[in-house]
């Protein structure tokens, strides 16, 4: 790994660490603190480099966590970061690099110690870290005889720091740097398997002097998502090295700096970047990472989550209707913008789930993005996460399949997908289309997703909500595409062939087990259950598109007929009687007018005879079933899927993050 991974194992035996770590209480204006963070670096991203990074701090902290009670040095730091900050937001309009520059190491420091401790201990023993008091004129680390909780200063300074510093070149380090800080602090779930209902660290978030910034950091947050601004190019983002003279400063600097901390020079100038950092912005992923966080907090006792108020609650720039009293957390975002970078960022299991949230949660979201003309941008990805199945994680699928039958509850959404034509479909393996409606393409992804998943997973959630938005689309269903009408009939062939298979095993058991009561039979009664559900479910859908929208559908009602035999042993069968008869109705009806054709009929002159027959067949011999509609509900107690997914994408995907995993409590490794 080179000299720079070396040298990170060498970060314990640093003297300045040492000097922090070590048994002398370092008073804050001590000219030490200038030394201690006069170093230039880039932020290791590859997990054996971040790896090594943490086992030094480790090292570090074992000393610091003995002596940090006595000498109140982790106090100091935070203190020095907590003063050079009063000054970044003119330091950042004057181009100031060093005085930055400065502060951003500091906050790295105080972000390195602070994972650590993180993991290591309470949040009760946490705050005793920071809550050093040493009496006046006792030594060179007091503060005088006041004892103050830094946690909520810092926590503020961090968020003030977010959405108050303007995002530049020079500021973009120390932006993502206070985003990642942010994370660390509520990683304490990691370490715990329940959900933490009571948090020293989501109360500050949630009251007191943090709250009033609810708003314009979720808002900043979501800003930094959509504009996904990449990382500044090595050496414009802090600190830059003057080749002729570069001042007394800069001579101070590097005279630190130069051998001391070229640990950090990892991912520097020359070096090629983390292919994660290519693809992506940084502080977009840390800070999308950072408000899911945020909005999965648990509601506290006296207070519901200020940072989900605001998300389920703030509305489009061009909305000029007045703010309810009753939420102090709204505000307005660009929703262009918004559903541009929504419709971009899909790859990501972190953007579908910004963006199952704000359907599910935003009504003022939800009607814009319905209302969207092109709503293919939004679809197409979607439809592509479930395509791609085999090689997602099932919470990304879930999410994805959610997000569909929200959109499906929608009638409007329903006609205008099978308006919206679409011409070659690459990413679709099975078939060329070369045109073929947004509406049928949905059509033919949600059917391989339970095809799939009755070969593969047989996971009854995951065929429920494929079937309801199914059914939501079905009385919607217009100009579906042959080979979408074809792979209806065809997974109702698939139900039938298993339907009839378990059948005949449950008949052999019950035989075999009048002979012998020695070993248990299987339950095939509950798999017949299943099968026969999602069969009139099946059953159901094709019957709603015959009875409100037969004139429209030719080649569902020819994929119907070239099939029909499959439908004869389900005519008699109790469970299908009703639903069965308005489809037996209308094969009669066709077969009968195919007859009176002719034999050898063309394809063409088949699906023109369904036409004119469709026109002719009356309606009111169809019986009238309900309307299928189903709406999706959030189960009791979300938090018990959401907390853990959202922390296995910050544990996968956080820039520059690395936690042990034999660390890891919330999860097991498989299900991040």
């Amino acid at each position: 790994m080179g000299a720079n991974s070396s040298s990170i194992s060498e970060l314990p035996e640093n003297e300045y660490l040492k000097k922090l770590s070590g048994a002398e209480p370092i008073s804050e204006n001590d000219p030490f603190w200038n030394q201690l963070l006069s170093f230039s670096f880039t932020t290791p991203t590859n997990s054996a480099d971040l790896k090594l990074l943490e086992e030094a701090t480790i090292s570090v902290c074992k000393s610091l966590v003995e002596k940090n009670p006595r000498t109140g040095n982790l106090g100091s730091l935070i203190k020095v970061f907590l003063s050079r900050t009063k000054e970044l937001k003119i330091s950042a309009e004057c181009q100031n690099h060093l005085f930055i520059w400065q502060a951003h190491n500091a906050l790295f420091i105080i972000c390195c110690l602070l994972k650590v401790f993180i993991s290591r201990m309470s949040e009760e023993e946490l705050q005793v870290h920071f809550t050093y008091e040493e009496k006046a004129g006792a030594g060179a680390g007091s503060y005088g005889a006041e004892c103050e909780d830094l946690i909520e200063e810092l926590l503020c300074c961090l968020i003030q720091l977010i959405v108050e510093i303007p995002l530049l070149d020079i500021t973009y380090s120390i932006s993502l740097e206070a985003v990642t800080t942010l994370i660390v602090f509520l990683s304490c779930q990691l370490f715990h398997k329940e959900i933490l209902r009571e948090s020293i660290i989501h109360r500050y978030l949630m009251h007191g002097r943090c709250l009033p910034y609810t708003s314009r950091l979720v808002k900043t947050l979501l800003y930094n998502f959509i504009r996904q601004e990449r990382s500044p190019p090595p050496g414009t983002q802090v600190f830059q090295q003057q080749t002729d003279g570069g001042g007394l400063l800069y001579g101070i600097a590097s005279g630190v700096a130069t051998g001391l901390w070229t640990v950090f020079t990892l991912g520097g100038v020359g070096s090629k970047a983390s292919p994660q950092l290519e693809q992506c912005s940084p502080l977009a992923n840390q800070s999308l990472l950072l408000l899911l966080v945020l909005a999965n907090l648990t509601d506290a006792p006296d207070t519901p989550n200020p940072y989900r108020q605001a998300i389920m609650s703030f509305k489009n720039t061009q909305d000029n209707t007045a703010f309810s009293s009753s939420n102090p957390h709204a505000f307005q975002i660009n929703f262009n913008s918004l559903y541009t970078a929504l419709c971009e960022q899909q790859k990501s299991d972190q953007a579908t789930l910004l963006l199952y949230m704000l359907l599910h949660q935003n009504s003022n979201v939800r009607t814009y993005v319905l209302a969207r003309t092109d709503i293919e941008n939004l679809v197409l990805p979607i439809l592509e996460i479930l395509y791609h199945v085999e090689e997602r994680n099932s919470h990304h699928v879930y999410m994805a399949l959610i997000i569909l039958l929200i959109l499906t509850e929608d009638d409007g959404f329903n006609r205008s997908i099978h308006e919206v034509i679409l011409k070659n479909i690459t990413w679709y393996a099975e078939r060329v289309l070369t045109e073929i409606s947004l509406g049928s393409l949905l059509i033919l992804v949600v059917i391989r997703t339970i095809q799939y998943n009755m070969t593969r997973t047989r996971d009854k959630y995951l065929h429920t909500n494929c079937l309801a938005a199914l059914a939501n689309m079905s009385a919607q269903f217009r100009s579906l595409h042959q080979y979408a009408a074809q792979r209806i009939i065809s997974l109702f062939s698939l139900l039938s062939k298993k339907h009839n298979k378990v059948l005949e095993q449950a008949t052999q058991s019950l035989r075999g087990s009048l002979g012998s009561s020695d070993s248990p039979c299987p339950d095939y009664a509950q798999d017949l259950n299943v099968i026969e559900e999602v069969i009139r479910m099946m059953l159901e859908i094709i019957n709603s598109c015959l009875t409100n929208s037969l004139h429209h559908n030719p080649n569902l009602v020819y994929a119907l007929l070239y099939k029909r035999d499959l439908f004869e042993q389900f005519r008699t069968h109790p469970s299908f009687q009703d639903i069965m008869q308005n489809i037996d109705l209308v094969i009669s009806f066709f077969s009968s007018r195919l007859e009176q054709a002719g034999a050898e009929l063309s394809v063409e002159r088949v699906l023109e005879i369904i036409k004119q027959g469709a026109v002719a067949l009356p309606k009111d011999r169809l019986r009238k079933f309900p309307e299928l509609k189903f709406k999706y509900v959030e189960e009791e107690q979300p938090e018990e899927f959401f907390i853990p997914y959202v922390w296995s994408l910050v544990y996968n995907s956080a820039v520059a993050l690395y936690w042990n995993p034999h660390d890891i409590q919330l999860f097991t490794m498989d299900s991040g």
